[in-house]
């Protein structure tokens, strides 16, 4: 049964990346997102033979992808400094919140090559690795608008297009709690999504309600996994 409390860290050898060492992580991804897309096909992963990939079927080569962070970066040092000043015990702080990320609920799968979506958008400034905004990027493709990561979701257009549109995607993948009911918007999580600056909170209480509300989204996420779960036996 997939256990949506399930760190993956604990099956990881020790300094390594859960997303791609954890056989339970595999496992969890091979089982939830191997079934019928919305175009109608049925997706069917498999462990690749290829060691340096993840899971396949048809041409699609898949990594494993965390879209909880806590942005953790040396260029963030002075919203970071402040964040310790105000939680103190630092170490605790993180590996609670790092614990909970490392749930079934806080990972995806993307398409897996070059300069794929996993690799750009934690390299693009105006995204940072925040998931609210990746998602925002998602939409505009299927809109036809313009975005920071247009380039990277059109190389991967035959995997996007799987999904038939924004709804299908959302659907597919348990997203609905990061999107408005009639999907017409994403739920941003601080500050806006014009793309304008960088992605990164511009304050320390801009940096709490992210926090806050990407882990909200990283619960309902999970709630709505393990229902699924239950009532498909998985």
């Amino acid at each position: 049964m997939i256990d949506t409390k399930f760190d993956f860290r604990t099956d990881t050898p020790t300094g390594k990346d859960p997303d791609k060492y954890s056989k339970t992580l595999k496992a969890y991804h091979q089982k939830l997102w191997s079934r019928e897309l919305p175009n109608g096909e049925i997706m069917k992963l498999v462990e690749s033979r290829d060691p340096y990939c993840y899971l396949t079927w048809k041409n699609f080569d898949f990594g494993s992808d965390s879209i909880i962070v806590e942005l953790q970066y040396k260029k963030y040092k002075h919203i970071l400094d402040q964040v310790a000043d105000i939680v103190g015990d630092t170490e605790s702080y993180y590996e609670n919140l790092i614990r909970r990320s490392y749930t079934i609920g806080g990972m995806i799968i993307f398409p897996k090559h070059p300069n794929s979506m996993n690799q750009r958008r934690g390299t693009c400034g105006k995204i940072s690795d925040r998931w609210d905004l990746t998602l925002e990027c998602i939409r505009k493709y299927y809109i036809g608008e313009e975005s920071p990561l247009s380039k990277v979701i059109e190389n991967d257009k035959s995997f996007f297009d799987l999904f038939v549109d924004f709804k299908g995607y959302v659907d597919f993948f348990f997203l609905q709690d990061c999107v408005t009911s009639d999907y017409s918007e994403v739920n941003i999580w601080c500050g806006d999504a014009s793309f304008h600056n960088s992605g990164l909170p511009e304050t320390v209480n801009d940096y709490f309600e992210f926090i806050r509300n990407e882990h909200i989204f990283l619960d309902k996420r999970n709630e709505r996994i393990k229902k699924y779960c239950l009532q498909h036996k998985l």
